[in-house]
This record gives structure tokens, C-alpha cells and sequence, in this order.
């Protein structure tokens, strides 16, 4: 194969085109990807042939389109890299981004916004109305709605155990959340809450988000 000209190592005419001797380049990089040695091969015929497309340019016998890029200005594109990077990523990351994406890109309907909205509208208000926020209704009141986010998660999803998992999650970080928030900006002017009062709308607040928005 030493005795070969550039053309000959990468297969194709000394007349072809750029698209053409990127394709053969292309090509034999992905049969000979585990294999250095031809890569190096290949890759040298390549900037052989562009150096010498490059001295024919200057000496006015041949036009170069502007997109071409010589061996001292190439650098890796994109879509080139793109599937050397997602061999290398992690199974765990490339699984969790498939899981991710669609969530992300759902539109829900307005009936996905709407019933757990008007039940956590429902809770929030009767969370409000008992003198003192007493503490046996709030309690009441969050398990009801932690009953409402799993319920309208699996009538979407069909996962009862995910569901679970992701209204319970938002049961705890809505408390804590709260109780950090309510700590910081309580007692307001003209509004009489609690800081139990104030946690479990929040709570309620993300429980709709999640009931609704998540797929």
C-alpha cells in the first residue's frame, strides 16, 4: 500500500471532486476505526491530496471551494465529533438524556392543566380558610395531595411507582423549600400566614407543576 499514490490509498481518481474524496475519507474511517495504523494512513493520503489541491490553487489551475479546509487550518467539525462524543459518553448519561428529551419537548392539555389545578386550588384554599393553619388540616391536606399528583402522574404515564416516586419528591422539596423561604420573608404586611401555611402551598404549587408538566 506504500507504493500507492494518495488517490489510490483513499480509492478514488485523481479528477474527483472534494465531496468525493471526503466521502472516500470518510468512509474508510469508519471501516478502519479501531485500526491506528490505517488511520494514519488515511489520513495522510488526505492531507497529501489537499496539499497538493492547495499548490494547484495557488498556481491558478484549479478553484478550491471556501468551505474546504487545508491540514494547517482543519479543525474537527461537529457533526464529525458528534458521534466519536456519543460512543465515549457514559451508558448511564446517554440513557438518562433519552429518558429527559421527550420529557422536556411535552406539551401537556389543557385537561392535564386544568383537574390538578383546580384540586390544588381546591386544598390551598381550605389550607387557608381554618383559622391558625391548624396543623391536623394541613397534614389532611398534603396527603390528599400527595393521592391527586400520583394519580394524575400514572393516568399519564401508566407507572404507578414513578408517579409515587416524583409526587413524593415534590412533597419534600416543596416543604423544605418553604420552610426556607417562609423563614426569610415572613411575617408580610397585610397577609396572615404561617410558616406551615406558607410551605404547604408551595408544596401544592410544585405538586401542580409536576402533575401537569412532567411526562
Amino acid at each position: 500500500m506504500s507504493d500507492q499514490n494518495p488517490y489510490e490509498k483513499l480509492g478514488v481518481s485523481e479528477d474527483a471532486s472534494f465531496d468525493e474524496i471526503q466521502d472516500a475519507r470518510n468512509r474508510l474511517l469508519e471501516q478502519h476505526g479501531g485500526e491506528g495504523n490505517n488511520l494514519e494512513v488515511i489520513e495522510a493520503a488526505y492531507d497529501a491530496i489537499l496539499m497538493e489541491r492547495l499548490r494547484m490553487r495557488q498556481e491558478g489551475k484549479i478553484k478550491v471551494p471556501e468551505r474546504i479546509r487545508f491540514p494547517e487550518m482543519r479543525v474537527p467539525s461537529s457533526p464529525q465529533a458528534s458521534p466519536i462524543l456519543g460512543r465515549q459518553s457514559p451508558a448511564w448519561l446517554q440513557r438518562s438524556l433519552e429518558w429527559l428529551t421527550p420529557r422536556l419537548l411535552y406539551q401537556p392539555t389543557l385537561t392535564d392543566v386544568l383537574l390538578p389545578g383546580a384540586w390544588y386550588l381546591g386544598l390551598s384554599a381550605i389550607s387557608l380558610f381554618y383559622p391558625n393553619g391548624g396543623e391536623q388540616v394541613l397534614q389532611l391536606s398534603l396527603v390528599v395531595g400527595v393521592g391527586i399528583g400520583t394519580y394524575f402522574l400514572n393516568r399519564k404515564e401508566g407507572k404507578f411507582g414513578r408517579a409515587v416516586l416524583f409526587t413524593l419528591a415534590s412533597l419534600i422539596i416543596g416543604l423544605i423549600a418553604g420552610g426556607l423561604i417562609a423563614g426569610l420573608i415572613l411575617p408580610l404586611p397585610l397577609i396572615n400566614l404561617t410558616a406551615n401555611q406558607f410551605s404547604t402551598l408551595l408544596t401544592f404549587i410544585l405538586m401542580w407543576l409536576v402533575s401537569s408538566f412532567l411526562r
